[in-house]
């Protein structure tokens, strides 16, 4: 089916192209030449000499100058973004396979009113179209609403700023707190955020509720839902390095336990994420946490770590080899009262473990290596070989959303889940354009095979985001 679709693509392609066509030859055009006003007026018989004549920059293209001509307190920007992403072999089935549109509309504005007082909202609208397998709703879909809308008191220098309503929250890698902006309809949280800055750390203490996407009505938080946590980060105690230590307290409501009965979550999460360069143009990112905590009547004892090493090497290309091993608890017996299983909260958990977002960190073993490259400039590729297993085999694997995707009752056979091979380019046109494309293909293990139909799964995807009203 997506072979059978594929000219669609061109097509769309073709049209979103037009729809761009006069920023981008505006663009083009102060490009080659400044414009008559900049030039200075000279007789017509004589000339600048060489050293004389100064190029300037081009102007970026007319919709992305609403800021230049609006009072300096006010500042906007918009944003559109279309993909067109499908599968072959959903849940591992040779039958489902999809094509389909997301589109996703973004307009915010800033308004200053001092030095020590801002605000921002930002509303939203995100659509699918032509999709004929599994969920259109949220993430996929979230109907124009409000996503951002808060205050800020003090500034990004104060020593103390707070921040009140709805925003985002992003912390490390986001593998546990991100705002899910690679979904259509991304994440925010209703929060006050605290953030309290030295020379040597700052220290950001926040209570939130996440904000769920409501299709016929207003965006609402709330229903049961506390997060709350202190994120610490310590940029000098180590040298090219910064250690983060945090706590999450995550409490929600009317959650299944392991005996079938429902109860109330009650759950902290306490980890550390250290990251920096070493010597030899090597870099390393390590991040680890527990987690303990009751639901209902079941105990919570969980944890997880990612370990990555990075190699930057010298010459053409900008080459980076990258290694990675990534492992999160599972369940050893699912009826022991004892849930093993580890809760990776609220992350951005695209690309984290596999292209194909098929896997989350969640009772999984995974191991990585890949490289990035720069062939072109402003043109970088990614490349990735995962391999995964089960932490536990009588529990399954997750989503990168944190669903359950396949288990089997009483226990797999082999931890082996299976592999995967990925590729991903992106190029910046312009300033205010960006085209992006990848594909991953996942070869089944024996888990897989035991627990699903066992076909392989294939994801392509090509993306087109486009900023206007302001520069970038």
């Amino acid at each position: 089916m997506i072979r059978a679709q594929c000219a669609k693509l061109q097509v769309r392609v073709w049209l979103c192209a037009c729809a761009l066509s006069v920023p981008l030859s505006g663009h083009a055009q102060q490009a080659r030449s400044p414009s008559a006003a900049a030039q200075p007026s000279a007789p017509a018989q004589s000339a600048a000499p060489a050293s004389q004549i100064v190029s300037s920059a081009p102007k970026p293209p007319f919709p992305n100058r609403l800021n230049s001509v609006l009072p300096t307190w006010l500042r906007t920007r918009g944003e559109f973004r279309e993909r067109m992403e499908g599968f072959d072999g959903a849940n591992f089935n040779s039958t489902r396979d999809d094509l389909y549109w997301l589109t996703r509309f973004r307009f915010g504005a800033t308004v200053t009113a001092s030095k020590s007082l801002s605000f921002q909202a930002q509303v939203h609208d995100a659509r699918v179209g032509k999709k004929t397998v599994g969920a259109t709703g949220s993430p996929f879909r979230a109907p124009f609403d409000l996503r951002m809308g808060f205050a800020d008191i003090g500034s990004s220098t104060s020593r103390l700023s707070v921040r009140a309503g709805r925003q985002e929250l992003v912390y490390g890698d986001q593998r546990l707190v991100g705002h899910l902006g690679w979904t259509n309809a991304a994440r925010s949280f209703d929060a006050v955020k605290v953030t309290m800055r030295g020379k040597a750390a700052s220290l950001d203490l926040f209570g939130a509720s996440v904000v769920r996407t409501i299709e016929d009505g207003f965006d609402k938080s709330g229903a049961g839902n506390r997060f709350a946590g202190a994120y610490l980060t310590l940029p000098k105690l180590v040298k090219s390095g910064s250690l983060e230590p945090y706590l999450f307290w995550r409490r929600d409501t009317n959650l299944p336990g392991e005996t079938g009965t429902v109860g109330d979550l009650k759950a902290s999460t306490a980890g550390a994420r250290f990251a920096g360069k070493l010597p030899l143009a090597l870099d390393y990112n390590i991040e680890m946490a527990v987690q303990r905590g009751s639901l209902g009547s079941d105990d919570i004892q969980a944890w997880a770590g990612h370990w990555q090493l990075r190699e930057s090497l010298s010459g053409p290309g900008a080459i980076k080899l990258i290694g990675e091993f990534n492992y999160a608890s599972g369940d050893e017996n699912p009826t022991d009262g004892v849930r093993g299983t580890f809760d990776q909260l609220y992350p951005t958990g695209h690309d984290k473990y596999g292209l194909a977002d098929q896997i989350g960190w969640r009772n999984i073993q995974h191991a990585r290596a890949g490289f990035e490259f720069t062939p072109f400039k402003t043109t970088p590729v990614t490349t990735s070989y995962h391999s995964w297993w089960l932490a536990e085999k009588r529990d399954g694997i997750y989503t990168a959303g944190g669903a359950p995707l396949a288990r089997v009752a009483g226990g797999a056979a082999s931890a082996h889940v299976g592999e995967e091979i990925d590729v991903q380019i992106s190029r910046a046109l312009t300033p205010q354009m960006q085209v992006s494309g990848g594909y991953a293909h996942i070869f089944p293990g024996a888990f897989l095979e035991q627990a699903t139909p066992g076909a392989s799964y294939s994801y392509p995807y090509v993306q087109v985001t486009y900023v206007f009203l302001a520069e970038r």
